[in-house]
């Protein structure tokens, strides 16, 4: 079934768009995403594409999820979203999949369009703590993200307390796209809590991350931005 899956994925590629995302995502050398090949995939036609194959099998869309090529990994994390959401009675298990194979999960978007819709969702009603530390210990940054970035969906649910943690512990990380995920998370606690995000920064400004602070204030009034970012300066 890859076989079918894979080149319906080449029919929709782009030599010039390719050329653009293999910038746009980092793969020169030394740089986050080294040596990752893209074919030219929009998202939506490859959303569309996966939409066909999210009843594969765990063996099937493992092998995608392990191919050198971008947008083939990214079909497989959209069928697998799109299987953990129709198949409810399965979700346990398609998560466990999820965090087997996440290390396959090598690029910001391929962690941002799967861990808030996996994760994220599992854990409304199924709090996991201890997976969540799991995570953000991991000597892989791009676990790291998942870590964070899957609280967006608690968020939503106006539920901050895991955030919160990550983004203290994330104070002193070195790596700009978890500075970036910090920021993001806090700045969509601010949408539904100002106060909670206010509270944070109050406590934290002066030893933030500058990017972290930028995005996680984002939102805020001129007035209140040059307040946070005067402090940063001190």
């Amino acid at each position: 079934m890859t076989e079918n899956w894979i080149n319906e994925l080449y029919s929709k590629g782009n030599p010039e768009k390719a050329k653009i995302l293999s910038s746009f995502f980092k793969t020169g050398k030394g740089e986050y995403g080294e040596g990752d090949v893209f074919i030219g995939v929009t998202v939506p036609d490859n959303r569309a594409i996966a939409k066909k194959y999210y009843d594969s099998t765990f063996s099937d869309i493992s092998e995608m999820m392990k191919n050198q090529i971008h947008e083939i990994r990214l079909s497989a994390l959209l069928a697998l979203v799109i299987k953990f959401k129709k198949k409810k009675s399965e979700r346990e298990e398609i998560l466990k999949f999820y965090i087997d194979n996440c290390s396959t999960c090598n690029n910001w978007d391929l962690v941002d369009l799967s861990a808030p819709y996996i994760l994220g969702e599992y854990m409304v009603n199924n709090p996991m703590p201890e997976l969540l530390e799991k995570l953000s210990e991991s000597e892989n940054f791009w676990k790291q993200r998942i870590a964070i970035v899957s609280t967006l969906t608690l968020i939503r649910h106006g539920r901050f307390t895991e955030t919160l943690k990550l983004a203290e512990k994330y104070l002193s990380h070195k790596e700009p796209l978890i500075h970036k995920a910090t920021g993001w998370t806090l700045r969509e606690i601010g949408k539904k809590d100002i106060d909670t995000l206010r509270a944070f920064l109050d406590k934290f400004t002066s030893i933030m991350p500058r990017t972290a602070l930028r995005y996680a204030i984002e939102r805020l009034e001129k007035e209140e931005k040059a307040k946070y970012m005067a402090i940063k300066r001190k």
